[in-house]
């Protein structure tokens, strides 16, 4: 390249040395005499600058260090476009690996990739440029309903310039941009259904509440945004958020999160039925990681589905009873007492357990004797005292058991099976707990124990064939 350059060249994307960068100025930069270009680099930490120069700003960089002035014969503006596609998608002149390809499917029929590692490998990020006026973009794509610019280097206020020209767009995806949230969408993006910000370390909670009204927005996706808090201002404590109306799944994997305030101000959200939050601090592993589940399950009321496993009913009932005794001691010390003229928990305790109080309402309070303190591995081997009848069976005894907390419902069925010399196959089980009368609740996996259906001794196994 020569050093007769124009203008034109403001935006064009170009290559130094592997290095890929966008041209952002053209000139003189004194008292160096000749024509330099000042680009900004796609690695931030390849340059030296933000644009500036002895105290004059010749252009601006997101980063720091994002920027440098490079002499237009040191620059790569590129090849023809069918060099390129040669080059990008290897064309010819490529080895074909070890021959050996994988098999997909398009449609109906099968079809076989050979070469697509290569292909992957050599995928790069594409630096878009966008429109400085909006003027000409309305209603630009009429009809366009899902659009990704992710790795675009697109800003905040470029997608919101832009978004006039998408009149009825439902997903929008803007992950790896370093976007950071600037302003509230004003008669733009209204139809979006589907907003994904992962990857982009910018992002807090002050930045989506100015997202938190989209009218009917039922999807968004914050993995590894580094996000860990979270607060609605306009709702206390068991009451719903204005914010977000319509949010029925939230995606906040590969984060920061490590407090339960942040699952307890979840249960705020008005539509809130699936929740993904894996590889969180929060998020244990190991035996803890079953009692991390139960418990964001009791704190989120109204989720239906977390961490893509549906939440059955007995899961929540049980979910709720473990959670209800495990902070029974804890709610009594903070002023919870059986009597509801004397039931005056803390105010730390309500910020704590927001939903204490309801689960309370709905199962009863806990009794001193649910209050005990376990000792390690005694809930595990504890034995339940239960009857066994036989609703449909009247002829038969009913029996009185001991049997392990731990036990599976399969096990229990064999154990039946021998007692009633009944295939274990027709055999269904349920059970009803005199702490809810009326009630019965089936006990429909068999690889699930008795503990994790909340079976206390006293209740009443009902077994039919």
């Amino acid at each position: 390249m020569n050093d007769t350059l124009t203008s034109d060249v403001i935006g064009r994307r170009v290559e130094v040395n592997g290095e890929h960068a966008t041209v952002r100025f053209s000139g003189i930069v004194p008292p160096v005499a000749g024509l330099w270009l000042g680009v900004e680099w796609d690695n931030p930490e390849r340059g030296k600058h933000d644009g500036s120069h002895d105290g004059t700003v010749y252009f601006k960089c997101r980063h720091p260090t994002g920027g440098s002035f490079i002499r237009p014969n040191k620059v790569n503006f590129g090849v023809d476009f069918l060099t390129a596609v040669k080059n990008r998608y290897v064309l010819e002149d490529a080895p074909e690996e070890d021959g050996k390809g994988q098999i997909i499917i398009i449609g109906n029929k099968p079809v076989e990739t050979i070469g697509f590692d290569s292909i992957i490998k050599q995928q790069s990020e594409n630096k878009l440029s966008f429109p400085l006026a909006s003027l000409t973009l309305t209603r630009a794509f009429p009809a366009l309903k899902i659009l990704a610019l992710n790795r675009t280097g697109i800003t905040w206020v470029e997608v919101l310039r832009c978004a006039s020209g998408w009149p009825v767009l439902e997903e929008l995806y803007l992950a790896s941009n370093d976007l950071f949230i600037s302003e509230r969408p004003a008669d733009v993006l209204q139809t979006l259904k589907l907003l994904d910000l992962s990857s982009n370390q910018s992002i807090d909670e002050n930045q989506l509440f100015l997202i938190a009204y989209l009218p009917r927005l039922e999807q968004l996706i914050l993995s590894d945004v580094g996000i860990s808090s979270i607060h609605f201002p306009d709702a206390v404590a068991g009451q719903k958020t204005l914010m977000f109306p319509s949010l029925q799944y939230l995606i906040v994997n590969d984060n920061q999160i490590s407090q339960w305030s942040f699952i307890n101000e979840l249960d705020k959200l008005q539509s809130l039925h699936a929740l993904s939050c894996t590889r969180n601090p929060l998020m244990q592993e190991g035996k803890a990681a079953q009692t991390t589940h139960q418990f964001i399950i009791a704190k989120i009321g109204q989720l239906k589905t977390l961490n893509k496993c549906e939440i059955l009913p007995e899961e929540r009932r049980g979910a709720e009873l473990d959670y209800r005794k495990a902070f029974g001691n804890e709610w009594k010390a903070a002023g919870g007492h059986q009597d509801p003229d004397r039931n005056r928990p803390n105010e730390e305790f309500v910020a704590a357990h927001p939903r204490y109080q309801l689960l309370c309402l709905k199962y009863g309070a806990p009794e001193d004797g649910e209050l005990k303190t376990q000792q390690p591995f005694v809930l595990k081997n504890q034995l339940l005292t239960l009857k066994i009848k036989y609703p449909n069976q009247v002829d038969q005894k009913v029996l009185e058991k001991q049997l392990p907390a731990s036990m599976t419902i399969q096990k229990v069925k064999g154990l039946l099976a021998r007692l009633l010399r009944v295939p274990v196959s027709e055999l269904l089980l349920s059970y009803e707990s005199p702490k809810m009368p009326g009630r019965e609740i089936g006990l429909e996996n068999d690889q699930q124990s008795l503990q994790f259906y909340s079976v206390e001794s006293g209740d009443c196994l009902l077994v039919r064939w």
